[in-house]
């Protein structure tokens, strides 16, 4: 075998590993520690490495859910930071986690990461928690919650002529038939549309809330390849953030992403597969348009974040799921997508390549 076809960086960094729970609706009698442990077991199991052979720990999660300060720390239990360990951790989706642990490796300060997320939603509300990350003069006050800022996006998508209530119905349905294969994911098989939850959004249009955990394992070079039989190569990786207010932005349009995916590479070469990060069936049509993506492009296999969608896990979720089918030869070139903030605020794009065949 050959390297991956395109190297833009110091060092050739891949996802040799990845792990994830089953998701979801409630894991009352798991602590988050207790949630965390056998996952970072699998994973590590997956490449025969020990725990202190691991060169850089990052995670991500976020203390909102958790309703404590800190909360993270206590997760660290279950990686075991004793001998002592590099470890670092992001108050976002393990995606970030993921691109922390990037550049670290990068650096050369280390030749391996082990990045994990998990999120806990179901002790609270998960709408009304999201509405803290608004504006806190003008929006937060008003508490608009997730769902009804993704209906403004859907509407100003239908009003726009580039969707419709039965073409979201459409993508949803495909989701959760997707779904049907992945053992990990929470809502599988057909799922009814049901009632308008804010309109022109149903039921089926939003993501279920769930509580789950993912981790990967990154690695450089020949390590790589010594780790796993096809590892998925970063060949691209790049993040961009839009304006915070809602009223300075096309919600019909992504531009973050578009300009993330240009840094990335995506459009260097056509790829396969693509796993969005889309809570909502209709953000699903604002990243197609944004990513340039055809018909040709198996689009969320795994279902996507409608069938499990666990915070601060599902975007990291989406690189495990887009690295795990090249590592088994099902896709060449994979696009993965991961978002943060109200209707895709800020978004992250990388791009994995397996070694030539």
């Amino acid at each position: 075998m050959t390297g991956p076809r395109t190297s833009r960086y110091a060092r050739d960094v891949a996802v040799v590993a990845f792990a994830q729970s089953d998701h979801l609706r409630r894991t009352d009698e798991l602590s988050e520690v207790e949630m965390v442990m056998p996952v970072l077991h699998q994973v590590l199991a997956a490449t025969g490495l020990k725990a202190g052979e691991i060169g850089f720990t990052c995670s991500g999660s976020s203390d909102y859910l958790a309703g404590r300060a800190f909360s993270f720390t206590m997760t660290l239990d279950g990686v075991g930071a004793w001998p002592p360990i590099s470890e670092s951790h992001v108050e976002m989706d393990g995606a970030w986690a993921l691109y922390e642990a990037w550049v670290k490796i990068q650096t050369g300060e280390a030749d391996t990461a082990l990045v994990y997320s998990y999120g806990k939603s179901s002790p609270g509300s998960v709408r009304d928690v999201l509405t803290r990350q608004l504006d806190p003069y003008y929006l937060a006050p008003l508490w608009p919650d997730s769902v009804a800022l993704a209906a403004l996006q859907a509407q100003a998508l239908v009003d726009a002529g580039e969707t419709d209530e039965p073409a979201l119905a459409a993508i949803a349905a495909r989701s959760r038939a997707d779904a049907a294969a992945n053992p990990h994911a929470q809502l599988r098989g057909a799922v009814p549309q049901g009632d308008y939850q804010v309109r022109p959004l149903r039921t089926g249009d939003c993501p279920p809330v769930a509580d789950g955990v993912a981790a990967v394992i990154l690695a450089a070079g020949d390590l790589a390849r010594q780790l796993c039989e096809r590892p998925a190569w970063i060949t691209g990786i790049d993040h961009r953030i839009e304006a915070h207010g809602l009223g300075l932005r096309d919600l019909t349009d992504s531009p973050s992403t578009r300009t993330a995916a240009q840094h990335a590479g995506l459009f260097d070469a056509p790829v396969d597969t693509a796993e969005l990060h889309a809570p909502f069936s209709s953000q699903e049509v604002v990243l197609r348009k944004a990513l340039g993506l055809g018909d040709t492009v198996a689009v969320n296999p795994s279902g996507g974040a409608l069938a499990a969608n666990p915070m601060m896990a599902a975007g990291l979720i989406r690189i495990g799921e887009a690295a795990a089918r090249i590592h088994r030869g099902a896709s060449d070139r994979a696009v993965a997508h991961a978002t943060s903030g109200p209707c895709l605020q800020q978004n992250l794009v990388a791009v994995l390549e397996g070694d030539t065949r």
